[in-house]
């Protein structure tokens, strides 16, 4: 079988030749070490010229488009573009991410603005609302976001004098911004008449409020607070891109380029005109400037970098070249010399020198340029153009040889043959021309096979053979120089190819993913040397593959640093390097070879940090190269988490039913029931998809989960406390290092995470808003303060949260596999690892992100399947167990070592002071030294070692273990069979709890005079519980399936059990051994039910629509009941025995007679007055109550009935279980609810002296008993049932007033920030038609039918076109009469010990001064103020919260010595 593993040989980024000129401003600085930062592609660049050095910071991944530096000028922020754009702060020293923003902004990040002492960023979007955000980007939290403007924002700059001000700028506005608290209002440049309204593109701030802004026409607008105050016309002759301030003064540079050097008044130092020096050129134009000292950075639109000296200005040095803007397509390299040729759209072919890391030659030509070759003698140089002509030119001096053109389509691809002798052109027209070289280049020959245009081509080394690939995807093969078409397949054989560019074909199958289009791969070059080939895509992936690579699939090393398109990849003539060009962000990337007998000296060299997934080194090819999962693994891989309705739907769907209930809120509705019932007992521990779920608390009791509950059980009383607060099922709990205080995360569309004590049982915090469908894996920091988690969506996030504040530090998508665990580094909480699928990861944090790196496993192995980790002795050790039974030792990100522990995987791992604990599927414990060197002992969980006071049966020797935990002198252990053992260390075991294994749990049934009842689940057992206090499992019997029925004879002696084969079997209630078996079904048998009295008659139904009705003595089958539509739900015998009442999945109520089951129609008010032996039954009159509003949604699986026929149980889908009067007449009857089962409720029973309610939960395989409580029997605990899903009015009708206020609708008319349509003619030029009530010489205040404007006074209306206008003073507010009461409360207060009144009416906060009578006002709201609170802490003297309509609310402070307002 071909290798399809990954190359071990690697490649390093090693030169950028480029800058972003177009399209972006301002991203060009010197940091605090005299090092140049700047940006290219996807790629931060830091580069050294006295080394001639180049640093790159990898961590983003598409283009980079804005760039601002720290004021200490060390630190740099990138933002990028993309759908979920980020933004990095990086170090430009170490190139390393310091912290990662993201989740606000979508579109990209326009522009980037450190403050004055660095704390905080601001950035602008490239959405449609350019949203500003200010940043605590080291903590990477948001600090305040407002909308930007309406139309492209260019520059954003914080005003260094004044804190908390910043200003923004761009198409035709200028905004001033004030932070207060975290919102963010900005106010509008007033342009007057000092200057035209245009489009600002730069601004720099000044002392004393004055703002320098570079406008479009080339002046500069000078401005005091927000007005517009002069103009320094012609300061550049057209726009001005970039300003920089620094201590001297200001740089500007403009479109003219030129560069301007000003004083800080802004008086004219020098100019230096780049187009007149040595280097210039027409159309010279600055983009970027940057002052410092005596140097000056200027940044090109045509990506040149030039560096001036001051004193020597006329001669400026130039740094950096790259191709212009449009597409880069064409490279070809030097067969003998380290030199690389590119050709782009922008008219240019340009030589590299390799080793200099230099342009050393450029020429222009007249068409753009697609692609190029060289001679094998390394002389001509051949180049394709968009025009369908080629262009054959010197080497030594760009001279030009000859011009042909034969094609009027783009060339795409040229080639010269081996011998030198022929040049293969192929274009765009799908044909290849031959050229002969000796004869100047005359065509010899035409390959014309191909239906699409050519794309690559290939000659063979004797020159005799030319491969093609086309557009198709077809390969075709032509005999040279004539060109004629080869399909025999046998002279094909033995050809020997020069060179393999082809995207198609045998040897390179392998490059391609699984299901890809034939178009994503734009360039592959092998290296026959070694054996590797490079690829270039269409996602701005550089790959390295073996070479050949036969099968579809394989594995690669992957580099991100191109943005979008990569066009073409080359090999160096001496294979040390590896050339890349990008298609539209025109860079040219130089990557170093490392083979793989250098990988092992530079293997001290960690990997590359990465922020996204795609950095990883592996492939996204299959698994077919792994070994098989273990089969519980794939099992627990296949479970799904997703439901169709989650309870937090309850509240929208009820909402949906609005009719019903208005119909059932007028109707009188029975009372929920006065008694109630309290979780007592739970049977069952969550261990088939959950692992290391079990700890001892700081008191010694054990906490765990099942279903929705976190059990917290005392194992001397054998007694258990519930915390209740979940409403699905519980996937994962942590401890807190304190051991008092537990963390659990639950299923849920938003689901959450409760933190709460093992003592009170109250919760501390809950989290949520980050994690879809699920919470799988959490973990405290060592110090507590921190908790991480891992979610359940397809990219199972990973959050650290600070849960006190119940804030999300960082977040990041963890791995599209499965992910088991999370771990914190007990010494450094920033620091973390995650496990699970073919994943080992080392995280650490950065701001709002958390940067990964992958394990690096070496020489070891590949990267296997993690089910369980622990950190070691000190911060760098880490230790994880694979599916296969090793454990991992890894030291910072390398794996060192791998031990054997066990024979099948590793579940469970535990730190201990001097050594560790480990279980696995094996059912061993296994304790190690603190080195993995010694196993100190073993302890296999059998049934032989159970210990006497065992609370139940061992179900089976060596269950897979799933948790273990050491505390009290034991090791407690959880198994996948829902069991809780606690081990001694000299060897007994005592089981403490178990509860049924994986499958669900349908069939339950109570002893019809003892406390105790049978269950049987689908993972094929049938247990007998004990109910009173002893709490444990009597009896224990596997079965050839699984089982969804059971039920006691009235005697208590025998049990009868249904199976899902369609089969039954009764056995004796004590030993659970077969009395008789039957099978006369194929489907489940549903239900079981004995005949009450002696227990004569036995019937049975099944999903195949019948009732079989046996007698028991004789075991003879005696009556088939016919007639249900669908499979049979429900049945109940009456008191005779002679009648059979049946529910069918068609909600079907139907009557048989016993024994011979003859269909009978009995009407609804005859059926009450029937006795029945027993009322399990969801439907009929007399429980029509029981359904939900939402019917439709959920089931009422189950219900059963007190003996006292007061009170009826239910259970349903939604993992409810409530309680109702019976008889529950009428529609949506009142009750009461308990949450504690997750999802389906599936079976409910009442003990035989109704002391107990047993309800079991489906597929959360829990046994829940509830103890029943009379009314007046409440404590003062918390009553956590719920009365009902109505709130009706007829618990006391509202006040008239209240009713009114209720109904208030604050939604307004029309929002004061946009009373006007923004579109149509301005009102002075419309042309205007005269109105009929002008032609009549009426004049009417003309007012929108709908306005909050006063009319407007006639007077205005007269035309004052003539006069002189006069200007407009300003109105100050003097006097407000009235008063909020009329839907407020609360919003009178004194202030200043009863000096002040402060009250609010309209828009205005008011106060009033009760000696003087005046008022003064705060008027910072846009809207109706509808609330009032003074804050009452003495340290916040005069402080007024006030709240409006709308969107926002504003704090305002009153400084009452001046008694104005702030």
């Amino acid at each position: 079988m071909a290798d399809r593993s990954a190359p071990s040989c690697h490649l390093r980024l090693e030169w950028v030749y480029g800058y972003r000129g177009h399209q972006c401003r301002n991203n060009l600085y010197y940091t605090a070490a005299k090092e140049i930062v700047y940006f290219v592609a996807g790629v931060g660049v830091v580069y050294s010229p006295r080394e001639h050095r180049q640093k790159f910071y990898l961590g983003h991944q598409d283009d980079i488009i804005s760039l601002a530096l720290h004021p200490e000028r060390v630190l740099v922020a990138t933002g990028q573009v993309g759908k979920e754009p980020y933004i990095c702060v990086w170090d430009s020293y170490t190139v390393q991410t310091v912290s990662v923003l993201k989740d606000v902004h979508t579109h990209g990040i326009a522009c980037l603005a450190f403050d004055l002492d660095g704390q905080r960023l601001v950035s602008v979007g490239l959405d449609s609302k350019n949203t500003v955000c200010v940043w605590d980007w080291r903590k990477g939290k948001l600090l305040s976001m407002a909308p930007g403007h309406t139309d492209r924002i260019f520059d954003i700059s914080w005003d260094l004098y004044q804190p908390n001000k910043l200003v923004s700028c761009g198409v035709k506005h200028i905004k001033f911004w004030s932070l207060c608290g975290n919102s963010l209002t900005p106010k509008r440049g007033v342009f007057g008449k000092t200057g035209d309204l245009q489009t600002i593109l730069c601004l720099a701030c000044a002392r004393d409020e004055v703002t320098y802004s570079g406008a479009l026409n080339g002046d500069i607008y000078v401005w005091k607070g927000i007005n517009l105050v002069r103009t320094i016309q012609g300061a550049h002759a057209a726009g001005i891109f970039s300003m920089n301030a620094c201590e001297e003064g200001f740089a500007t540079g403009g479109r003219d380029g030129c560069v301007r050097l000003w004083d800080l008044n802004f008086k004219p130092i020098t100019v230096i005109d780049l187009r007149e020096t040595d280097q210039g050129y027409k159309g010279l134009s600055v983009r970027s400037v940057c002052w410092r000292g005596d140097h000056i950075l200027v940044g090109t639109q045509d990506s040149e970098i030039f560096e001036i000296v001051v004193h020597e200005r006329n001669k400026p040095f130039l740094i950096m070249q790259g191709h212009c803007e449009g597409e880069l397509w064409a490279l070809a390299v030097h067969p003998t010399k380290p030199l690389a040729m590119t050709g782009s759209d922008d008219r240019s072919v340009r030589i590299w020198s390799l080793i200099d890391h230099a342009l050393i030659a450029r020429c222009n030509m007249e068409e753009p340029i697609r692609c190029a070759a060289v001679s094998t003698d390394g002389i001509h140089l051949a180049l394709g153009m968009k025009d369908g002509s080629f262009t054959v030119l010197r080497v030594r001096d760009m001279t030009e040889v000859v011009h042909i053109k034969d094609r009027k389509e783009a060339i795409h691809e040229l080639k010269y043959s081996p011998d030198g002798n022929f040049l293969a052109v192929g274009s765009n027209d799908s044909s290849v021309d031959i050229y002969g070289v000796v004869q100047r280049y005359k065509k010899v020959g035409e390959c014309i096979g191909s239906l699409s245009f050519i794309t690559h081509m290939d000659w063979s080394s004797d020159s005799k053979y030319l491969q093609t690939n086309d557009g198709n995807g077809k390969r075709l093969f032509y005999r040279m120089p004539g060109g004629k078409e080869v399909t025999n397949k046998e002279e094909l054989k033995g050809i020997q190819w020069a060179s393999w560019t082809c995207v198609s074909g045998l040897e390179v199958n392998g490059i391609w993913p699984k299901y890809s289009d034939i178009n994503d791969i734009n360039s592959v070059d092998a290296n026959f040397i070694g054996q590797v080939m490079v690829t270039a895509d269409d996602y701005g992936i550089v790959k390295l593959f073996r070479y050949p690579c036969l099968r579809k699939g394989a594995k690669f090393k992957k580099y991100l640093g191109h943005s979008a398109h990569v066009t073409n990849v080359r090999w160096s003539h001496d294979h040390q390097w590896v050339v890349s060009i990008g298609g539209a962000d025109h860079s040219v990337f130089q990557w170093k070879f490392v083979p793989d007998r250098k990988l092992k000296d530079t293997l001290h060299i960690a990997p590359q940090e990465s922020l996204v997934d795609s950095n990883s080194d592996e492939s996204d090819s299959d698994q077919s190269d792994v070994p098989e999962l273990d089969s519980e693994i794939e099992q627990e891989t296949q479970i799904t988490y997703r439901r169709q309705v989650y309870k937090e739907d309850l509240p929208q769907l009820k909402e949906q039913c609005k009719e019903k209930r208005k119909s059932a809120a007028s109707k009188r509705r029975e009372r929920a029931p006065g008694n109630s019932i309290r979780l007592h007992f739970v049977h069952g521990y969550r261990g088939y998809d959950c692992r290391s779920n079990l700890f001892y608390t700081q008191t010694g009791e054990i906490v765990y989960h099942v279903a929705a509950v976190g059990v917290v059980y005392n194992r001397q009383q054998n007694t258990q406390r519930f915390y209740l607060g979940h409403d699905d099922d519980i996937l994962c709990l942590a401890i807190h290092p304190l051991k008092d205080y537990v963390a659990t995360g639950q299923v849920g569309r938003d689901s959450s995470i409760h933190i709460w004590d093992t003592e009170t049982i109250k919760p501390l915090s809950v989290l949520k808003g980050y994690h879809q469908y699920g919470v799988c894996a959490v973990d405290f920091s060592a110090d507590g303060k921190r908790l991480a988690s891992v979610g359940i969506d397809d990219n199972h996030t990973i959050v650290l949260w600070d849960w006190k504040k119940g804030e999300k530090l960082s977040a990041v998508r963890g791995s599209k596999d499965k992910i088991f665990v999370v771990k914190i580094n007990p010494y450094m909480p920033d620091k973390l690892i995650t496990v699970g699928i073919k994943h080992m990861k080392f995280w650490r944090r950065a701001g709002g992100g958390l940067i990964g790196r992958k394990g690096c496993i070496g020489a070891l192995g590949r990267t296997d399947t993690m089910m369980c980790a622990v950190y070691g002795w000190t911060e760098e050790m880490a230790f994880s167990g694979t599916s296969t039974g090793d454990v991992c030792i890894w030291r910072d990100v390398f794996l060192i070592k791998t031990v054997k522990a066990h024979d099948g995987p590793v579940f469970s791992m535990h730190a201990l002071e001097k050594g560790f604990v480990t279980g696995g599927k094996d059912g061993v414990v296994a304790l190690w030294d603190d080195t993995f060197e010694r196993c100190l002992k073993t302890y296999a969980i059998k049934r032989a070692a159970l210990a006497p006071g065992s609370k139940g049966l061992l179900l089976e020797d060596n269950p897979s273990i799933r948790a273990i935990s050491l505390g009290h002198g034991h090791i407690l252990v959880g198994t996948k069979n829902g069991e809780i053992l606690e081990v001694d260390k000299s060897g007994p075991i005592t089981l403490l709890v178990q509860g049924h294994m994986e499958g669900e749990v349908w069939g339950l049934a109570t002893h019809p005079h003892l406390p105790i009842c049978a269950t049987v689940s689908d993972d094929k057992t049938l247990r007998i519980w004990d109910l009173s206090p002893s709490h444990c499992m009597l009896a224990v019997r596997k079965l050839k399936k699984g089982g969804r029925c059971c039920c006691f004879s009235p005697d208590g002696k025998a049990l009868a059990v249904g199976l899902n084969d369609g089969s039954f079997l009764i056995v004796n209630a004590d030993t659970l051994e077969d009395l008789v078996s039957f099978q006369h079904r194929k489907d489940v048998i549903s239900e079981i039910r004995f005949s009450p009295g002696a227990g004569k008659y036995l019937a049975v139904a099944s999903c195949d629509n019948f009732v079989d009705i046996y007698n028991v003595m004789s075991s003879k089958r005696v009556g088939i009941c016919k007639g249900a539509s669908s499979y049979i739900t429900h049945m109940d015998w009456d008191i005779r025995g002679k009648l059979l009442q049946v529910n069918t999945g068609a909600k079907e109520q139907l009557f048989f007679e016993a024994p011979r089951g003859k269909k009978q129609t009995i009407p609804s008010l005859e059926v009450e007055k029937i006795g029945w032996a027993s009322w399990t039954s969801v439907l009929g009159s007399c429980c029509e109550g029981i359904w939900p509003i939402i019917g439709e949604v959920t089931d009422v699986t189950a219900s059963c009935l007190t003996s006292d026929s007061k009170v009826l149980a239910t259970g349903d889908d939604f993992g409810f279980v409530k309680l109702f009067r019976y008889p529950a007449k009428g529609k949506f009857g009142k009750f009461k609810r308990y949450v504690a089962h997750s999802t389906h409720v599936t079976n409910v029973r009442w003990t035989y002296d109704d002391s107990l309610l047993v309800t079991v939960g489906g597929a959360d395989t829990s046994l829940m008993l509830w103890t029943y409580e009379l009314e007046g029997h409440r404590d003062s605990r918390q009553c956590d049932s719920e009365e009902s899903d109505l709130d009706s009015e007829e618990d006391g009708g509202y006040d008239s007033d209240v009713t009114r206020e209720n109904e208030i609708n604050y939604t307004i008319k029309a929002l004061s920030t946009n009373i006007r349509p923004m579109f149509g003619i301005k009102p002075h030029l419309q042309q205007k038609e005269p109105t009929l009530d002008e032609r009549q010489g009426v004049v009417r205040g003309s007012r929108p039918p709908v306005s909050r404007a006063l009319p407007q006074p006639e007077k205005l209306q007269t035309n004052n076109v003539g006069k002189k206008k006069r200007p407009i003073e300003d109105l100050i507010l003097e006097l407000v009469f009235g008063y909020r009461g009329k839907d407020c409360r609360n919003n009178v207060h004194y202030l200043n010990d009863g000096a002040d009144v402060i009250y609010h009416t309209a828009s205005v906060g008011i106060l009033y001064n009760v000696a003087t009578g005046s008022q003064s006002f705060y008027q910072e709201h846009n809207d109706d103020i509808l609330c009032l609170t003074v804050n009452q802490h003495p340290k916040f003297t005069n402080i007024v919260a006030t709240g409006q309509e709308t969107q926002q609310i504003c704090q305002l402070q009153l400084l009452l010595s001046t008694c104005g307002m702030q």
